[in-house]
């Protein structure tokens, strides 16, 4: 949808066997766009699905442009593929987006009102995550904040209905970037397998300088991964847990490994080897606590 004169917005979301989700994603995608008055260009990475996604999107949204992937990016490195296309052509702001989250129709006008309102507050721009609610309207994701400077790889969600808050990482269900912050962020890094981009990029634009704020109110509606049946769930053997932990979904020794290091400053082995010893010694130590409810991770995929 190029509208000249309009700002124009592209968005990047990545997806795989999820046509019907995907299909709606887009749909409300589209709603919100209008509503906003903004010329959209959508970049749509399919990893390799066997569902028709691809075909699917090509015939209903005319104005997406579909990227396939070898079905081995996952979440990161197909956002990295398509943020980087993105990167390519001219916009006023980019915005990644899940293919499970369904924008509500004045959500983008709102986020980009929010942006204006920061960047003139500040004289910067800032990067505006949108917040997520599940179907009981609870926060699903959006914006933390690190607990204290000796946890600071473990998160409180932040969020306020009235007035954007400041956050130091964010999921990537929903995030608008300026186009000056992205091309001094640059991409998502693609040292990492599934999750960990998002806050890995938050956490290198505050670096930078840039401010990153969760927007005031709901944006859209995405339901929260469930702990069940990944290595956070206690009810699950420890060999189990750790198989799961060493999966791409899980937490990968080299990409928190990469991450600890990075961000992690002179604790970083302890913050390295804590999760890993954590899901041992709960699984031995306290076996009388499986089948209780576990605590959401500390870095949540989206």
């Amino acid at each position: 949808m190029n509208i000249p004169g309009r700002p124009r917005v592209i968005a990047v979301l990545t997806c795989f066997n999820r046509k019907p989700m995907t299909l709606a994603c887009l749909n409300a995608l589209e709603a919100a766009a209008a509503h906003a008055g903004v010329a959209l260009h959508t970049i749509v990475v399919d990893d390799a699905s066997t569902d028709g996604t691809a075909d699917a999107v090509r015939e209903a949204f005319p104005w997406a442009e579909v990227v396939m992937g070898s079905g081995a990016l996952y979440w990161n490195r197909g956002m990295h593929v398509g943020f980087g296309r993105a990167l390519e052509q001219a916009a006023d702001h980019y915005l990644w987006i899940n293919d499970d989250t369904l924008l509500l129709p004045d959500a983008l006008q709102r986020l980009l009102e929010q942006a204006q309102a920061l960047h003139q507050a500040h004289g910067r721009p800032a990067i505006v995550v949108g917040a997520t609610a599940d179907e009981r309207g609870r926060i699903s994701y959006g914006g933390s904040v690190a607990r204290s400077r000796f946890k600071r790889f473990t998160y409180r969600s932040v969020w306020d209905d009235r007035a954007p808050v400041p956050c130091h990482a964010m999921n990537g269900n929903c995030v608008l970037i300026p186009r000056e912050v992205a091309l001094q962020v640059g991409n998502l890094d693609p040292v990492f397998e599934h999750a960990m981009g998002d806050t890995d990029y938050a956490l290198r634009a505050r670096q930078a300088g840039h401010p990153l704020y969760v927007a005031a109110g709901i944006v859209g509606r995405c339901a929260n991964n469930s702990a069940k049946g990944t290595f956070n769930d206690r009810s699950l053997p420890v060999s189990r847990r750790w198989h799961l932990m060493m999966g791409r979904k899980g937490l990968p020794v080299r990409s928190w490994l990469y991450f600890t290091h990075k961000h992690g400053g002179v604790l970083w082995p302890l913050y390295f080897v804590w999760p890993y010893a954590k899901v041992v010694l709960t699984g031995w130590q306290w076996p009388s606590r499986c089948g209780r409810a576990s605590k959401r991770s500390a870095i949540k995929a989206p």
